[in-house]
């Protein structure tokens, strides 16, 4: 199997399936730093990174927006002083998609070349 990494995303409607429990047990395992939060019935992949300021904190927020809009998909940032918190769902299914652990595979690879991490 391609590596979450080297995968895109593909086009996702508001009828496309989301991850199976099967799928789900064997994506997260790819992305082992990231947790599952479930909001609003809404299942979501999350994670926060930790930076030695706001700056360095900004910066990776901007990195994270770039992969995003190359992909097309886009996360919920919350960037903070020394922080930033990232969340990856499909809004059109309201849930996971495949999609969703590519983007998060691929910030995980942003985050270890960021400058300032803590």
């Amino acid at each position: 199997m391609k590596a979450l990494t080297q995968t895109h995303c593909e086009a996702c409607s508001a009828n496309a399936p989301k991850v199976s429990d099967e799928e789900l047990a064997e994506l997260i395992l790819e992305i082992p730093d990231w947790n599952i939060e479930i909001r609003d019935g809404i299942m979501q992949l999350e994670r926060t990174f930790l930076f030695k300021n706001f700056r360095h904190a900004l910066a990776f927020t901007s990195a994270v927006g770039a992969i995003a809009e190359e992909e097309g998909h886009h996360p919920g940032l919350l960037t903070e002083w020394g922080k930033v918190t990232v969340t990856w769902w499909s809004h059109s299914i309201k849930g996971l998609h495949r999609n969703d652990f590519i983007m998060a595979a691929r910030t995980d690879t942003v985050a270890a070349s960021a400058e300032g991490r803590k």
